[in-house]
């Protein structure tokens, strides 16, 4: 069995799905994209598949290492995620081939369900309330929002309020036995971050995700050290290697993201890294149905699996959503907040090819916001 052909697909709202077909008829599924720079890794995906054409798709690893390690020039976001939609497809490859899920494959799964969380959004306190009552009368045991929109690096005592104040309104609603968790984007700088870290405490986030900036790095011990709040971060980091000083500097929670840290094979490893500094596994997901399928399959094995992010009903997906390409969307009905065990083959779920196929004729060129300080600066998104 050799590798025959690799398709990519532009599919709205913002995704790009790989395709890859042996000489036997088994095909795979990834999903590889940089968010606002899906026709790069799509480039990316073209130039790789000259070595992979005509390979044994079973040698997940060794064609892992070159394609990672193969170039003189190393890493970034757009390798890394063209090698982690290409890890996804050999992987599904493996488990169709094997007739058993990736997780099996990975050494077997270790819980039997996979609990997930809820994005929320609002502006106002109000906003925030009504959303999170929705979500938990929808089973759902945990949600995540934004702390906030476009904030000052050095944020005043109003806008650190108002983050306590929307947290509050989660908080009220969510009571004591379900959790909350609030993202800061890395949008403030580090005397910041160790503010809010102290002002939210109270309440007894989850975790605070990103912050402050991947490049800030160095300062992330003192963030992490001005508050008991667990801090969590990693979407931005693509490589085991990436998250060492944030591990070394107490991190409580990996956040790589399976579409960007070299797919399947890389999240593992990260997640066993992390175990060995007692962080525990909450991966980034805010993609398609593939991304997340492979995600879940890390997370059903995974020991120190925290919880799993998901988009469905998230703002970004106006026009698709986590089930527009799959035949059965079974796999992402939530049971009392959480994913049931999959013993389907591969990833477990059946993209619909002609739906795929139909998407990628209109594609898309999705972009991430570009945002501005009142005095015309540079804003973090």
């Amino acid at each position: 069995m050799k590798i025959e052909r690799i398709e990519t697909f532009l599919v709205a709202p913002r995704w790009l799905f790989c395709r890859i077909e042996t000489s036997d008829g088994v095909v795979g599924w990834g999903e590889p994209v940089v968010e606002g720079r899906a026709e790069l890794v799509r480039t990316a995906i073209e130039v790789l598949s000259e070595y992979l054409i005509g390979q044994d798709p079973l040698q997940i690893e060794r064609h892992w290492q070159i394609l990672a390690k193969g170039g003189f020039y190393r890493g970034g976001p757009v390798l890394s995620s063209a090698l982690a939609g290409i890890d996804h497809a050999l992987w599904d490859i493996a488990g169709k081939v094997y007739g058993a899920p990736v997780a099996s494959l990975l050494g077997g799964r270790v819980r039997d369900r996979a609990r997930v969380y809820a994005w929320v959004g609002g502006d106002e306190p109000a906003e925030i309330a009504d959303q999170v009552a929705a979500q938990v009368a929808a089973g759902m045991t945990a949600v995540k929002m934004n702390a906030s929109g476009r904030i000052q690096p050095s944020p005043s005592l109003a806008e650190i309020n108002s983050i306590v104040a929307r947290l509050e309104a989660a908080r009220t609603v969510l009571g004591d036995s379900r959790d909350v968790a609030i993202d800061l984007h890395g949008r403030v700088g580090v005397a910041g971050a160790r503010r809010i870290l102290h002002a939210v405490e109270p309440l007894h986030p989850l975790f605070v995700e990103e912050p402050v900036l991947p490049e800030h790095l160095h300062h992330l011990a003192s963030v992490v050290e001005a508050s008991t709040v667990p801090v969590a971060l990693g979407e931005r980091l693509y490589q085991r290697s990436e998250f060492m000083p944030a591990l070394e500097a107490g991190v409580a929670v990996v956040q790589p993201d399976v579409s960007h840290a070299g797919g399947i094979s890389e999240l593992r490893r990260i997640a066993v890294l992390a175990e060995t500094h007692g962080a525990l596994l909450a991966p980034h997901c805010p993609l398609g149905p593939i991304s997340l399928a492979a995600s879940l399959q890390v997370s059903f094995a995974t020991p120190n699996f925290l919880i799993q992010e998901q988009s469905r009903g998230i703002h970004y997906n106006v026009d698709s959503d986590l089930t527009s390409y799959v035949t059965d969307p079974t796999p992402f009905t939530w049971v009392n907040g959480h994913a049931e065990w999959n013993p389907l083959p591969g990833l477990g779920v059946t993209v619909d090819e002609a739906a795929v196929r139909s998407a990628d004729k209109k594609g898309h060129a999705w972009r991430n916001p570009v945002w501005t300080h009142e005095d015309g600066s540079f804003a973090e998104w």
